[in-house]
């Protein structure tokens, strides 16, 4: 079999090729076998090809199936009690979310408290990776915690619910960064160690400025505020639908 381009690596035959007709210059593949490896070759020998969108369809599988679990025998209790949990969630993140990013007003509520030590713990876990993370690692972990806290409901207890609630604080938590983003460019907020900006460490103003985008810094906490006020109610719409499937499998 002689072919001018070869079907594996591309490799166009010049005129002059003394290579032998039926097997590439370039990869070394013989035409017919390549052509007709469907046809002969054992399954065993095409597992590599299959076994990753089967894996992907098994992990599909395994979240889907966490996320549409419900407990055996769950009772009226339980929804009810998730629901008041639900409904409390819901009032305290619309009243997070109203509070003015500009001034730094959410830096005086109890979530805010709740979120300092796990921003500074995320400074020290991340010394090992060098300066930049250091620095991004407070704001990094006050994210990731939250979601891991979240994912490891879904995944350990197939509990949708309390995924929901890990991905409502993760959101929060991103409104809680808004001000101190924000305050990069023209620093007033009184950081942890009774300064502002000017006179001391600020990440947002180390991180913006390595990339030249302080100038930014109030776009960008604004953009991060929304994003989170609308996640937050994305979180809370999917707590209420768990409930809800739950309510009818009951």
């Amino acid at each position: 079999m002689r072919l001018k381009q070869c079907p594996k690596c591309g490799h166009l035959r010049q005129s002059g090729d003394t290579s032998p007709p039926e097997q590439c210059p370039a990869c070394g593949i013989y035409f017919a076998k390549w052509l007709a490896r469907d046809s002969f070759v054992p399954p065993a020998l095409r597992k590599e090809e299959t076994e990753p969108d089967a894996e992907a369809a098994n992990w599909r599988d395994c979240i889907l199936e966490r996320i549409l679990h419900v407990p055996q025998n769950v009772s009226g209790a339980q929804i009810w009690g998730r629901a008041a949990i639900l409904l409390f969630l819901l009032v305290w993140g619309v009243r997070l979310g109203m509070m003015n990013y500009r001034n730094g007003e959410m830096g005086q509520s109890f979530m805010h408290n709740i979120l300092l030590p796990i921003h500074e713990a995320g400074h020290i876990l991340f010394i090992p990776f060098g300066e930049l993370m250091t620095i991004l690692g407070g704001s990094l972990f006050q994210l990731l915690f939250p979601l891991i806290i979240g994912g490891a409901l879904l995944w350990q207890n197939r509990d949708a619910f309390g995924g929901a609630v890990g991905a409502w604080w993760a959101s929060v938590s991103l409104m809680d960064l808004a001000p101190y983003i924000y305050d990069a460019r023209e620093p007033q907020l009184i950081l942890l160690g009774g300064h502002t900006g000017d006179d001391g460490p600020h990440d947002w103003i180390y991180l913006l400025g390595e990339f030249g985008k302080v100038q930014r810094s109030q776009a960008y906490g604004a953009w991060a505020h929304h994003l989170g006020f609308a996640l937050m109610l994305l979180s809370l719409a999917a707590a209420a639908w768990a409930l809800w499937h739950w309510h009818k499998r009951a």
